[in-house]
């Protein structure tokens, strides 16, 4: 049996651009098996960002009210207002220096423009990942729940940010960063399987 207790939780602080890693008996059905990718953080105001890996099994062209040229798959960013459409993408036509939140990852985009782009066949969905809905934490209620052990904090990049295998994104960000989080990859999904 894995003695979860002596599994160092954070190599890294929280911040813009880095990686929340969801522990995996984590109980909020939102965020079981997750890997968010935060855009803000602030301890004094709170925390914003995007699940990359919790799929909305719907394209975008469902949810905008212009035709869109190719398929643009959605994704649940999080269970914060999910009748809201947000946008991250490494497309340089759209990119604003200041809304870039790690290397070749933009955050949200002039809609007019990003409206030309996707109506003329010049939009590669693979630039882009589309989601409904945020996660959102309130001031210091990050910093709780790390206290807590709920999340591993790791760095972001653009490879995981548009990775096409987001179904095994979560057991793959966990391999990636070694050690004990290896062996965490594993985990049974109900720790009495163990």
């Amino acid at each position: 049996m894995i003695d979860f207790s002596k599994i160092k939780h954070r190599q890294e602080e929280p911040g813009a651009g880095k990686l929340l890693i969801s522990d995996p008996f984590l109980p909020d059905p939102n965020f079981s098996r997750t890997v968010v990718l935060l855009t803000e953080h602030q301890k004094d105001v709170g925390s914003f960002g995007f699940v990359l890996n919790r799929s909305a099994k719907a394209n975008l062209d469902e949810v905008v009210d212009f035709p869109v040229e190719g398929q643009f798959p959605l994704f649940t960013g999080g269970p914060v207002q999910q009748e809201t459409l947000h946008l991250l993408h490494k497309d340089p036509y759209l990119a604003e220096p200041e809304m870039e939140i790690v290397p070749g990852v933009h955050w949200g985009a002039d809609y007019e423009s990003l409206k030309h782009l996707l109506q003329k066949e010049q939009a590669d969905p693979a630039n882009f990942r589309f989601f409904l809905g945020y996660s959102g934490w309130g001031p210091g209620q990050l910093e709780q729940e790390l206290e807590q052990k709920s999340w591993f904090v790791a760095r972001a990049n653009q490879d995981v940010v548009f990775s096409d295998n987001t179904d095994e994104m979560w057991k793959a960000v966990l391999r990636s960063m070694g050690g004990n989080y290896s062996v965490l990859a594993n985990s049974p999904n109900d720790p009495q399987w163990n």
